[in-house]
């Protein structure tokens, strides 16, 4: 810029700190590409006037990005059918009794890293909105310069879209072809490459967004410090994905103790069977990390708001418990007393969570926005309008809130498919959540950012009214 044109690559690790993306200069970059086209005519005069010919590799023309595009689309929907078919095969291959138990297992294994891709996607999306609304979502998140975008996510997603299933669809055919050792092996690497994933320590795989993750999981786990947004919005994502966590507690019981390929753990006394006790145990545990920021919060500011909010999250502490102790009574008990609190608890942990997400995190309460549009922001504007969009959300919240109740019920977790199916809905539920969560924060940022504008630019009247106050007292 100054002196001349640069000589150092764009591309050079001088130019880049720890664990970012390369930082190139736009204006750089067009002086390096008009320098180089320059070079490319001048050497095809001097080859015109030479009588010579340009090599065909270098005249070849590239692909255009959208043939590139179309191409990996096409590679993505074969792998898609190869992984069914071989998948479909391998299951015809079992005897008629084995079938349901062994498809059972695997999804034991591989529903909660199926689950987590869904979220992976649906947050690109959420990033995809933001970037089109405006929203400087970094700045919400406290996130530095070097964080992931919604291309950078989508990225992450596709490659967990693609291994995931691979893996099944190796443990399901080495299974049906009586390779039980290899078969056992394939959720076990997959696991141990996913925990090495996250805690590679070498500036690879997005080495500040990993540790990023890292150090708020750990504040969620133990709330020692001042409560940030990241910290709580993640928390209230792990409380959509409690039962993602207790499969995967589940599955790595099995590794542990070694019942990966096997139907041992259909028995009564297995450790990591229908009776065990850590499986409301894990269910609970994001319940009571929220609560546990509530109090955090409550300490911090004496709002008493977050005492209410405490109280909504203890509410699903009864629902899982009432539930698990299904293996625990007589089934007379159940039905007669501890079925009917189980229900009479669910109601009431729906019914508050949607009065709270309407009211609260997403401050429609009156519903007034769906018909005024008060508060101009980036979702405002997207759906203006649009009331069916609003009626729509909320609709389905209040009936997914009440789906919700069956995922927290472990004694209901033998219908595996429907239980998969009620979670990946209540993801999308969550999915649809951030928008307005998040949206709502930025109102509350832009009111606190025009309050503290107003105080600097008037201090004589927020004296005046400093006066006023005293004396009313």
């Amino acid at each position: 810029m100054f002196g001349g044109v640069a000589t150092v690559p764009s591309n050079s690790p001088h130019l880049r700190k720890s664990g970012s993306r390369p930082v190139v200069s736009d204006l750089g970059t067009s002086e390096l590409e008009n320098g180089a086209e320059e070079g490319f005519l001048r050497l095809i005069e001097g080859n015109d006037m030479k009588g010579g010919s340009i090599p065909r590799s270098t005249a070849a023309i590239m692909p255009s990005p959208a043939m590139l595009w179309r191409f990996k689309v096409l590679l993505f929907f074969a792998w898609g059918f190869i992984c069914c078919k071989v998948g479909w095969d391998s299951v015809m291959r079992m005897s008629a009794d084995l079938r349901d138990l062994f498809l059972y297992e695997a999804f034991l294994y591989y529903n909660p890293l199926l689950l987590v891709t869904m979220m992976v996607w649906f947050w690109g999306v959420n990033l995809w909105v933001f970037a089109q609304g405006n929203v400087n979502y970094a700045k919400i998140f406290d996130l530095d310069q070097n964080h992931l975008t919604h291309r950078e996510i989508w990225k992450c997603a596709t490659w967990m879209t693609i291994v995931v299933p691979t893996s099944m669809t190796a443990y399901l055919y080495l299974y049906s072809h009586g390779e039980v050792s290899l078969a056992a092996s394939q959720p076990v690497l997959l696991y141990a490459a996913v925990a090495m994933l996250l805690i590679f320590p070498f500036d690879i795989f997005y080495l500040s967004s990993r540790f990023y993750l890292l150090r708020t999981l750990w504040r969620i786990v133990l709330p020692l410090q001042a409560i940030s947004f990241s910290d709580f919005f993640l928390a209230d994502i792990l409380t959509s994905m409690s039962k993602v966590l207790s499969d995967l507690e589940r599955s790595v019981c099995r590794m542990v103790h070694r019942q990966v390929a096997t139907i041992a753990w259909f028995e009564a006394d297995s450790v990591c069977g229908s009776h065990s006790v850590a499986i409301p145990v894990v269910l609970v545990l994001p319940y009571l990390f929220r609560l546990f920021q509530c109090l955090r919060q409550y300490k911090d500011t004496g709002e008493k708001t977050t005492l209410l909010n405490a109280l909504k999250y203890s509410t699903a502490v009864p629902v899982i418990f009432l539930s698990a102790l299904k293996y625990h009574v007589f089934p007379e008990k159940w039905s007669t007393f501890y079925r009917p609190l189980w229900l009479l608890s669910g109601v009431l942990n729906s019914l508050y969570s949607f009065y709270w997400d309407v009211t609260r995190d997403w401050d429609l309460s009156g519903f007034t926005r769906i018909f005024k549009f008060s508060k101009q922001q980036f979702l405002s504007n997207l759906v203006h309008g649009r009331k069916w969009v609003y009626f729509w959300v909320i609709g389905s919240n209040l009936i997914l809130r009440c789906t919700w109740t069956y995922k927290l019920s472990s004694h209901l977790r033998h219908n595996y498919l429907t239980v998969f199916t009620i979670t990946a809905l209540e993801i999308f539920r969550r999915f649809q959540w951030v928008f307005f969560r998040v949206e709502n924060e930025v109102n509350k940022m832009s009111s606190k950012s025009n309050i503290q504008l107003s105080m600097a630019d008037n201090p004589n009247e927020e004296d005046r009214l400093l006066v006023s106050n005293g004396h009313s007292g």
